[in-house]
């Protein structure tokens, strides 16, 4: 279904019957992606004295406990919250679900032992183009993304000046396939995270990061409407879906 859209003062037109969903699903696997060391999800069947929730078990229902790590587990948005010492929930600090984004593909860059994305990288991209959403694509983008344990892998990282680049450019919302936007360890430092938000300034009260997100290759580079949906919790994060529907000129 083709509409258009007016948003901000200006007239969009994109087709909803095509959207690209650019998250990962969460499963009860060993399959299912990981960081930071920790168990598997678990999705389970509640059990009491003489029932199962399980049907084919016998049950009426399947009626499933679920356990996971938000940061760990799969795509998943979070707010300021998530480095403050004050409670700050997802839920409540991210009242809008629509912004106007542009994906970007960049193959990190060498630094020392690391492997970064730096400011240069990102100005180059984003062509002077000001989107309230920047969604990152790593390369080489291969499917493993989807199922990969990245603990104790040294993943490639925003560099502190990068992501101060992102913020004064004016995007809101940061998006990127990778576990951090931070180096796996840098001994609780946070550069990039403090950066966006602006922690040490006027807060952003009202960004978002959202990490371990998968594009598909077949997903060109380009402006998009993002719908980033999250489930309702009151915590710092959350599981998230973020859907891309392309814009026609």
């Amino acid at each position: 279904m083709k509409t258009t859209i007016h948003y901000q003062s200006n007239i969009y037109k994109v087709d909803l019957s095509q959207p690209l969903d650019i998250s990962i699903p969460l499963q009860a696997s060993g399959k299912n992606v990981n960081v930071w060391s920790i168990e598997e999800p678990k999705i389970e069947p509640v059990k009491s004295r003489n029932w199962k929730g399980s049907v084919k078990a016998g049950g009426s229902v399947n009626f499933n406990n679920i356990y996971f790590n938000p940061h760990a587990h799969g795509t998943h948005t979070e707010c300021i919250g998530h480095i403050t010492e004050e409670f700050h929930s997802i839920n409540e600090n991210l009242e809008q679900f629509f912004f106007t984004a542009e994906l970007i593909s960049v193959a990190p860059e060498n630094y020392m032992k690391d492997t970064v994305i730096s400011k240069h990288q990102i100005e180059v991209l984003l062509k002077g183009k000001t989107p309230e959403a920047l969604v990152i694509r790593t390369l080489p983008n291969t499917k493993n993304k989807k199922s990969r344990h990245y603990s104790e892998t040294n993943w490639t990282y925003l560099t502190e000046e990068a992501v101060v680049f992102i913020r004064e450019h004016g995007v809101k919302h940061l998006l990127i396939d990778l576990p951090s936007v931070d180096r796996e360890h840098d001994g609780g430092k946070l550069l990039s995270h403090k950066a966006f938000w602006n922690f040490n300034g006027e807060r952003r009260m009202d960004c978002t990061i959202t990490e371990l997100i998968y594009v598909k290759n077949k997903i060109e580079d380009g402006s998009y409407l993002l719908n980033l949906q999250i489930a309702p919790f009151v915590n710092d994060a959350s599981p998230s879906k973020p859907v891309l529907y392309k814009l026609i000129e």
